[in-house]
């Protein structure tokens, strides 16, 4: 940072309320390795940001007067000497981490929640945080201030009693209300991207699955979806969102199912309805991808872009967190290859993991495959699981190069590649003058001005 800039670690006591230490400088981790954060992998925290603590973790920084990395669990004596433990930043849509908190991992003793974990810290000067993140989507149509649940519950209630039938709008109205799922909001607000949950199974078992555990260690976040929407069901939803929202896009592969390629033959169908019933808006499909030929058959139907769910392009570590069955990492990749032969829009859903992604021999193979496939857009999504469960399963040492400077050279090597963090219309695929969005320096971050998923 600046000499100007004093960034303290932020710790909570026992009750958690969070403050500064004043004898402590903050550190971030690059896998489990902590470290100084570089200037440009700080910026102040995200407005809709929110903390959280390690619980009963004590925090690593650089001692202020030796500058040594050191671990306290305590506070200084003119403090109270009161009991401490690390704190974190859950950011908010559009940023990308850059470090995670730097802590006394070995110390932890309990698996944490499916949320994504970033380093923070306190300007001594600013009095603000500072996070460990860089801004990577101008879009603002994500932030809270958007999703007022007031104006929302009558609109839902309408919108279901005009359906008595649709189960796809009886789920999506859970996924509103009572998960707070922003998509689903915005089918009710009639605006912007909406969701189409489609399919109730995966041929996926992923670490960090938000919708289905095999264990209590860390609940999933919500129920998954437990039918299969008919033709009829998704095109009630779909059709009225396409032929009126403002930017409307309707996407398959949410949050609250498994995976929609498996219901590719339901979902062709559905999607030459909607595309007979109305040309406007655009269609979109999440997925992992694992089956090339319903790739093909998707973008015949009328798909326009398809984002690719990925945690790394190194296959062992692929295989390490998404546990496929009954398809392979080769079968991901070819039907990359084949979303951008058809004419889609292809994205990466990109996991990041600060300390895995950004290692020297994922960025060798992802730039390979940027080349080989003319990937458009990498969307540079937060992974949410335990940092220490993580990186057992990768079975990693070492940090990584840093996600800032990893960004940065694949930048330079494609120049018209774009990194995002939302789903966008085809209005937006390739905006003017615009082909890659300049990431916000340290002073700049945060007053990004407004542009116009997860």
């Amino acid at each position: 940072m600046p000499q100007s800039r004093t960034i303290l670690a932020v710790v909570a006591d026992e009750s958690g309320e969070v403050f500064e230490h004043p004898e402590l400088l903050m550190a971030g981790s690059s896998g489990l390795t902590a470290r100084l954060p570089e200037a440009d992998e700080l910026i102040p925290l995200p407005q809709g940001s929110r903390l959280f603590t390690v619980p009963d973790t004590p925090p690593v920084g650089f001692d202020r007067r030796s500058g040594k990395l050191v671990t306290r669990d305590r506070l200084p004596q003119s403090w109270g000497e009161g009991s401490i433990q690390s704190v974190c930043a859950f950011l908010t849509p559009a940023y990308t981490r850059t470090l995670l908190p730097a802590a006394d991992w070995q110390r932890k003793q309990v698996e944490l929640p499916l949320w994504s974990y970033a380093a923070v810290g306190w300007c001594e000067e600013e009095e603000r945080f500072y996070a460990a993140a860089v801004k990577v989507d101008g879009n603002n149509q994500w932030q809270p201030e958007h999703f007022d649940d007031r104006k929302l519950e009558p609109l839902v209630r309408e919108r279901v009693a005009a359906y008595p039938d649709n189960r796809l709008y009886e789920q999506l109205s859970r996924c509103a209300l009572d998960y707070h799922c922003f998509a689903a909001k915005n089918l009710f607000f009639g605006r912007w991207e909406a969701p189409l949950p489609t399919s109730p199974v995966c041929n996926s078992r992923c670490l960090g699955c938000i919708s289905l555990q095999e264990s209590e260690c860390c609940p999933s976040s919500q129920e998954r979806l437990t039918f299969v929407p008919t033709v009829q069901e998704l095109c009630e939803v779909a059709v009225p969102h396409l032929e009126t929202a403002e930017n409307a896009i309707v996407s398959f592969g949410q949050g609250c199912e498994g995976d929609p390629i498996l219901q590719h033959e339901t979902i062709a169908e559905a999607v030459r309805e909607m595309r007979r019933q109305t040309p406007r808006g655009t269609i979109n499909f999440n997925s992992n991808a694992s089956l090339p030929d319903a790739v093909d058959s998707l973008a015949a139907a009328g798909v326009e872009s398809i984002r690719v769910s990925l945690n790394s392009v190194v296959e062992q570590r692929y295989n390490a967190y998404y546990r496929p069955h009954g398809y392979r990492f080769a079968d991901v990749i070819e039907s990359i290859h084949r979303a951008k032969k058809n004419g889609l829009f292809t994205m990466l859903n990109y996991l990041v993991f600060p300390g895995v992604t950004d290692r020297e021999d994922e960025l060798r193979a992802l730039s390979a495959l940027i080349d080989a496939a003319g990937i458009d857009l990498i969307q540079m999504r937060n992974l949410a699981i335990d940092p220490v469960m993580y990186w057992r399963a990768m079975g990693l040492e070492g940090p990584g190069t840093g996600l800032k400077r990893m960004m940065d050279r694949l930048k330079a090597e494609h120049p018209r590649l774009q990194f995002g963090y939302f789903n966008r219309t085809r209005e937006n695929f390739y905006p003017v003058g615009k082909e890659l969005w300049e990431m916000q320096g340290t002073d700049s971050a945060g007053a990004c001005p407004p542009e116009g998923e997860s």
